[in-house]
Formats: structure tokens, sequence, C-alpha cells
């Protein structure tokens, strides 16, 4: 289930809000120009293809991409394994994204499966997003974020881009991730 934490970007040790109420944490994000959905989970193979997932979410990657004018639409996912390649290729893949960061495009998510933590640093707080099965999360471009898919990461996730060139981060050097609980601990899963 969703779950909305709120820090002050100086202060990682008191939420100031802390909720799992769908309309809440529409209502918070919106105050930030973050567009914050709910879908219908269907289902998906144990390993879906890129094709599988968009094909079982037609309708609605449709209706998004008619609305945002995205043209580059995929799923990815991560699937849990003890095979040191596929832990080495995990902790690679949430390195990546730990660090602060802008884009210059919009970044929508919409989680088919497992879970994930967007964490949004807007107005002198942080908003930790722990986005699960059904979330479609709308981040603008220039939203100062970055994301934590867990020492463990075990989703599918639909991703729209509206340059071809997909995922390009702008990291601010900034060390304020490192101050925050991470995915693990927001999840319960440390």
């Amino acid at each position: 289930m969703t779950l909305l934490t709120v820090w002050a970007d100086d202060d990682p040790a008191t939420a100031l809000v802390r909720t799992r109420d769908g309309e809440e944490v529409a209502d918070e994000l919106k105050q930030i120009g973050v567009r914050f959905d709910r879908w219908p989970v269907l289902d998906l193979p144990a390993q879906p293809t890129s094709d599988e997932v968009l094909a079982a979410y037609a309708p609605q990657v449709k209706h998004v991409i008619d609305t945002e004018g995205y043209i580059l639409v995929d799923a990815m996912s991560m699937n849990p394994s003890d095979d040191p390649e596929w832990l080495a290729k995990a902790a690679q893949a949430r390195q990546k994204f730990l660090a602060e960061h802008t884009h210059d495009d919009a970044e929508d998510r919409f989680f088919a499966r497992g879970a994930g933590v967007f964490y949004l640093h807007a107005g002198g707080n942080v908003y930790a997003v722990l986005c699960e099965a059904g979330d479609l999360l709308s981040v603008p471009a220039g939203t100062t974020h970055w994301f934590d898919m867990g020492s463990r990461p075990d989703f599918v996730a639909i991703r729209f881009f509206h340059e071809e060139d997909g995922w390009v981060g702008s990291f601010t050097g900034s060390p304020v991730a490192e101050r925050f609980p991470d995915f693990d601990t927001l999840a319960g899963r440390d």
C-alpha cells in the first residue's frame, strides 16, 4: 500500500506527514506539482516481457500517451535472484538512481508489480513516495529527486518518455539523499 512520508530537508528524524491514504497522498503531492494516480493491478506472467506488460495495460498507456504526448514507452522489471551476477547487476542499477538528480523531461512511472521509493526534494521538504503495484507517479521536468529500488529490487514498471534518449539525469552533487531512510527501511524490509 502506498506510503507518503514528508520531512523538512534538514530534519530526517521528524516526519511532518505520514499517510497511506491515497487521496491525502495525491493532495500532498499536487501541492508540489506531482500527479499521483491509481490503476487497477492486472495479472502478468511471472517474468513478463516489456511487450507483455504494455499489452496488458494498453488502454491506460494509450491514455497517458494521448494526454501527455510521450513518444517512448517501455516496461522494465527486476525479479529477485540469488545468482551473484544478478545481485551485482541489481546493486549497480540501484546505485545509478540513489543520488539526487533532475531531468529535462517529466518522469512518469507506473508500478504494475512490486515497489520502489521516489524521493522528491521540493520547497524545503523531502517527499518519500513508496509506490507499490497500481501506483502511477508523474514527476514534472526539473524536479529534484532520487529513486531507491531497495537492496533486493522486485518490481515491474512502465516508463514514459518525451525523448527517444530515455532516461537522462543531471546530478546535483548534493549528499541530501544519504540522510534519509532508504527503501528497505521505509518498506520494513531491513
